[in-house]
């Protein structure tokens, strides 16, 4: 392979990590039903305690929610990459429903706001899930 060209990357610091989930706003959800896998992106909340993912009530319903219940252990990453700079961070551990209300505001101020998909605004609520961060790992570009 000395004709392709690659970058390397080393893991990230606890602050490095830490400081790209404070600063992202979403990334890609990976959960398994059996055999089966699933991934959904997904706009997050970090901070520096917990990782709250925000899903829409009536996908509870839906492949996403079923796809929640049956998960183990979710692995959820958020990434940014180029030809010359990336970095991930990927979190791993059990999915469950955040038990706490949250008003409306409290929303607003953690989350991007919510894509709305043929979907009128009256019918959209909201669940929260806690993804409990048992693994934590994250690798950046270091140079070529």
């Amino acid at each position: 392979m000395e004709h392709v060209e690659y970058v390397y990357t080393s893991g990230m610091t606890e602050s490095a990590i830490d400081a790209r989930l404070r600063a992202g706003e979403h990334g890609v959800l990976g959960l398994a039903n059996g055999d089966d896998a699933y991934a959904v992106p997904l706009s997050y909340h970090y901070d520096g305690d917990r990782l709250l993912l925000r899903v829409s009530a009536h996908d509870g319903d839906g492949e996403k929610g079923r796809f929640i219940e049956a998960t183990d252990t979710a692995t959820f990453v958020c990434y940014e990459g180029s030809t010359d700079e990336s970095w991930s961070v990927h979190v791993r551990g059990p999915i469950r429903r955040y038990e706490r209300d949250v008003d409306e505001a409290t929303l607003n101020e953690w989350f991007q706001p919510f894509r709305l998909f043929d979907e009128a605004v009256e019918d959209v609520a909201f669940d929260l899930y806690e993804l409990r961060m048992e693994t934590v790992t994250g690798r950046a570009t270091v140079g070529r």
